[in-house]
């Protein structure tokens, strides 16, 4: 009349840590971090509450930060001063994202510093390259990626990571920085972007909102399961080093797929509505934020993420052992 099998025996408080299935690492996080070439000191970015859009003159200190939580690795993106179609601040040897990097990398060398290559913060409309009337032109914009990759490894980036989900990105960007003399820099592709409604409060943090349309031509249909790994096949085809999958949390079946399709590092990038969400419910008392946070990055790696890209990356790192 008694269970012979007991799977509470295993649970006993004692017990329960050596049975620990899926852990999070501090090495495995990623902090997003914003540098504004127009701001003089941090300015809170309203939507995403704990966040900043940083002066390049806290770069340095900034960086210490990071490295005192424990982190290992920071993603940037940059504010220009100025904006064009052509992307020019994207790519400029004095730019805002270059020169944050070469700061970040003089004052805390072991601190991993990869950046965004894109063009949405920099174009006058907010598109992610070059348009051909109201439609992005593909080939043209991948020369200009290859610039900005270029320049970002220059400046001391020690991987890129292109975002804007070109046809061909990879090999462009591979065979740009390789003729440069970049040959060891790696390529962390944002291989499977989804078109999401979650990127609203990153597009106020990066003034990075589109004049006209959306995004739906070159990011991912959510709908579409199939083609969201055949996104991730060609760039690991194409040479990328490590592919992601963009957002994280609403997308855990996407990320275990691309898991189970390759031998490649993969990393998951929880978006700027997923950490807002938690914020906000932390904030009314409708949530234990710090739990929820925790839960929601173990979530990420139980379905496969080699490398978590997060806005609680320093409160998490803080938290763990």
């Amino acid at each position: 009349m008694y269970p012979q099998i007991r799977m509470r025996r295993l649970r006993q408080n004692i017990l329960q840590p050596m049975f620990k299935e899926t852990r999070l690492v501090k090495d495995e996080l990623i902090m997003p971090l914003f540098f504004d070439e127009n701001a003089v000191k941090p300015v809170p970015i309203a939507s995403m509450p704990g966040q900043f859009r940083h002066p390049l003159s806290c770069a340095e200190e900034v960086a210490e930060e990071m490295k005192a939580a424990g982190l290992r690795a920071v993603l940037l993106f940059g504010i220009p001063k100025c904006k064009d179609t052509e992307a020019s601040g994207a790519f400029a040897e004095n730019g805002i994202v270059q020169e944050a990097t070469r700061r970040i990398k003089a004052a805390v060398p072991d601190l991993i510093v990869i950046t965004d290559t894109c063009a949405c913060e920099y174009t006058s409309h907010g598109h992610c390259g070059i348009l051909c009337g109201k439609e992005l032109d593909n080939d043209a914009s991948l020369l200009l990626m290859e610039k900005i990759a270029v320049s970002q490894a220059a400046a001391g980036a020690d991987m890129v990571a292109p975002s804007c989900m070109l046809d061909g990105q990879v090999t462009a960007i591979r065979e740009a920085l390789d003729e440069a003399g970049f040959s060891n820099t790696p390529i962390m592709s944002y291989s499977t972007k989804f078109a999401s409604a979650l990127y609203g409060p990153f597009r106020e943090a990066a003034d990075s909102g589109f004049s006209f349309g959306d995004r739906t031509s070159y990011q991912m249909s959510p709908a579409n399961r199939r083609e969201a790994i055949r996104e991730s096949y060609l760039d690991e085809m194409e040479g990328a080093d490590i592919l992601m999958v963009k957002p994280a949390g609403f997308y855990l079946d996407i990320l275990r797929d691309v898991r189970e399709s390759t031998d490649l590092p993969v990393a998951a990038y929880q978006v700027s509505g997923e950490y807002s969400m938690i914020k906000a419910a932390g904030m009314n008392g409708w949530i234990d934020e710090k739990k929820i946070m925790m839960e929601s990055l173990l979530a990420i790696k139980r379905a496969g993420a080699d490398l978590i890209i997060t806005y609680f990356a320093k409160e998490a790192a803080e938290m763990l052992p």
